[in-house]
């Protein structure tokens, strides 16, 4: 009985450590493999940094979309019990890059659309139906001859407007030439002194056309799966300072599996014709003194988007 006993305890124990022997082998064999993926994941990113440092066309696009819907019946705990209500935001951030050796040729833009609606069934007067929250349309083309490594002249064309509602009306026009400045790699630095900025509007007694300075800052860097853009763009009128106007928009997007993540984008504008237009639409003649660029509230213009993010 003992000897039995004895014999089942030593096959048990050699059962074990076979299990044993072989857990820790491939244990190790999986460590390896992923050293492996590791070292080749390394030359992986090492090529795309030469492909994306080679010389020619680039073209990509990010930019975030977004939509939420809800309905309510007999909610009685808030001031329309029955309701419907909606929301739906695009933006895209495209880009096409020509880089050669003497030269360059940028072109980008900027989308940002977005509809919102609110429906109160108990009032069949009210709006049910979508209306533009942002509007925002922009697109801009920079062409540099290289004198240096980060000096060259350039000439730059930008246009911007909206175009779900009130399409040019206004729409900016800047053509000018200059100089443009890449300091460091991915930042560039547009200065144009001779720049005519074109402004088309209805209203021909607050909107007018200009000669000033153009300044354009662009910033874009990638770390991992987050994409950051920063551009600011401005006009300084030398004819009056309330013709001049500023546009900075920032966008950030967050890749978590094949393009697709999180994304936010804030935009900031600064404009007293865009302030003073406004405040005509808004004013009552009888109760109210007229507006103009002295007593105008020029507020600086936000908008900010958060929602799925998409890279391609």
């Amino acid at each position: 009985m003992t000897k039995k006993l004895l014999t089942i305890l030593v096959l048990v124990f050699t059962i074990s450590t076979g299990f044993s022997q072989t857990r820790e082998e491939l244990k190790a064999e999986q460590a390896a493999k992923k050293d492996s993926i590791s070292a080749l994941q390394g030359q992986v990113d090492d090529l795309q940094k030469q492909i994306d440092q080679f010389p020619g066309w680039k073209f990509g696009a990010f930019g975030t979309i977004g939509a939420s819907f809800s309905n309510f019946n007999n909610w009685y705990g808030q001031g329309s019990p029955n309701n419907s209500a909606g929301n739906i935001t695009i933006t895209v951030n495209p880009h096409a890059k020509l880089d050669r050796e003497k030269y360059f040729w940028y072109n980008t833009g900027n989308i940002n659309l977005s509809w919102v609606k609110f429906d109160d069934k108990d009032d069949p007067n009210d709006d049910d139906s979508f209306r533009e929250s942002s509007d925002v349309f922009s697109v801009t083309s920079l062409f540099g001859y290289k004198l240096t490594k980060s000096i060259a002249v350039s000439t730059l064309g930008e246009y911007r407007t909206t175009i779900i509602k009130n399409f040019n009306d206004p729409g900016y026009l800047d053509l000018g030439v200059g100089i443009t400045w890449t300091p460091i790699e991915n930042l560039i630095v547009v200065v144009h002194p001779l720049n005519y900025n074109f402004v088309f509007a209805d209203n021909d007694a607050i909107f007018e056309s200009s000669l000033g300075a153009k300044v354009v800052a662009n910033y874009n860097r990638e770390f991992g799966g987050l994409k950051f853009n920063s551009n600011l763009s401005a006009f300084m009128s030398y004819k009056d300072s309330d013709l001049s106007n500023w546009t900075w928009i920032n966008s950030l997007s967050y890749t978590v599996w094949k393009g697709i993540g999180l994304g936010f984008e804030i935009g900031l504008r600064d404009s007293k014709q865009e302030a003073l237009n406004y405040a005509f639409g808004q004013w009552d003649p009888a109760t109210e003194v007229e507006p103009n660029f002295e007593n105008v509230d020029n507020d600086v213009q936000v908008y900010t988007t958060f929602g799925l993010s998409y890279n391609f």
